[in-house]
């Protein structure tokens, strides 16, 4: 993908959301354009694929709140007819630098994009700037590892299993020194574009919803999930209730020190829309049989609202 600064990039068109959209609308909004435009259901499509990256691209971006706000002030200071500076962009490494004239105190939210500041080292002389620069990875590069050519020839190794957020420091690879010292370090934040279906955890679990029937979860069944390398069948227990959780061990994604993590099948229970009159009679008659109720935990509650109100 060509490298061009966050400021040229509408997201929230790109996503077909409102500027003030939360981020429930936001989620939304990319699950039903990824699942639309994802590679393995456009085999072949070179058009869909450029899309599902433009959509992950802005899913990354606004889903995330630090970035959001940033790229937010961005688009505001451009569209107040400040200067763009072209550096590293936001997808295949780099920090991005927008001079808006003087800036003032206004500069500072951009430090992170545009790295640290060099310290001294030795007898005054002063080593090179650390340089931070960023990249984005597809969820599958980033669960399989990659190796990255960044903007002047420089090349990192990411890790298999590199999570959302992850900072690569790659020593000596940063600002040269003017007076002679050692060169600075470069920092690469890695960002991962989501996927259509699975979440990682804070722990590197792989995470999954799967909905399931009221029958289902009523009297337990097997359940066919898939994972990263094939599908596997869970044992669905009786009585399950939404938000259920089942652990299917060593089947999630990579560690990056090494291993497998686990995957995390979250159940969610669907009720059906529409019953027929035999089906509305069948329940029915199930509930008259089971009068008890699940909010009686509630009912202390209940009676001492109510007392306040008469």
């Amino acid at each position: 993908m060509a490298q061009r600064d966050w400021a040229e990039k509408d997201y929230y068109a790109v996503l077909g959301v409102a500027k003030d959209a939360s981020k429930d609308d936001i989620k939304k909004a990319y699950r039903k354009l990824a699942q639309k435009f994802h590679p393995d259901a456009n085999k072949g499509d070179a058009q869909a694929e450029a899309r599902f990256k433009e959509i992950s691209e802005a899913h990354a971006v606004l889903s995330h709140d630090t970035k959001r706000a940033e790229y937010d002030e961005m688009r505001r200071l451009v569209e107040a007819g400040g200067e763009r500076i072209y550096g590293f962009g936001p997808n295949r490494g780099g920090g991005v630098r927008v001079n808006i004239g003087d800036m003032g105190d206004i500069g500072s939210i951009f430090e992170d994009l545009i790295g640290g500041r060099g310290g001294n080292f030795g007898f005054g002389v002063r080593r090179g700037q650390d340089v931070e620069t960023e990249t984005t990875l597809g969820f599958d590069e980033a669960i399989e590892g990659a190796l990255l050519t960044l903007n002047g020839g420089t090349k990192i190794r990411v890790p298999a299993g590199v999570a959302d957020g992850a900072r690569i420091k790659v020593a000596g690879k940063g600002a040269p020194s003017s007076g002679g010292g050692p060169s600075g370090d470069l920092f690469v934040r890695v960002h991962v574009e989501p996927h259509p279906i699975f979440e990682r955890s804070q722990n590197g679990d792989l995470t999954l919803t799967v909905p399931v029937t009221f029958v289902e979860a009523a009297l337990g069944a097997k359940v066919e999930v898939p994972t990263l390398d094939g599908a596997v069948t869970v044992k669905v227990p009786a009585g399950s209730s939404s938000g259920k959780v089942l652990r299917v061990r060593g089947r999630g994604a990579p560690r990056p020190k090494g291993g497998p993590s686990d995957l995390l099948v979250r159940l969610e229970v669907e009720v059906p829309k529409k019953l027929s009159r035999k089906e509305k009679e069948i329940l029915q008659q199930f509930a008259d049989s089971h009068p008890e109720s699940p909010r009686g935990h509630l009912e202390s509650y209940l009676r001492a609202t109510s007392q306040q109100a008469s």
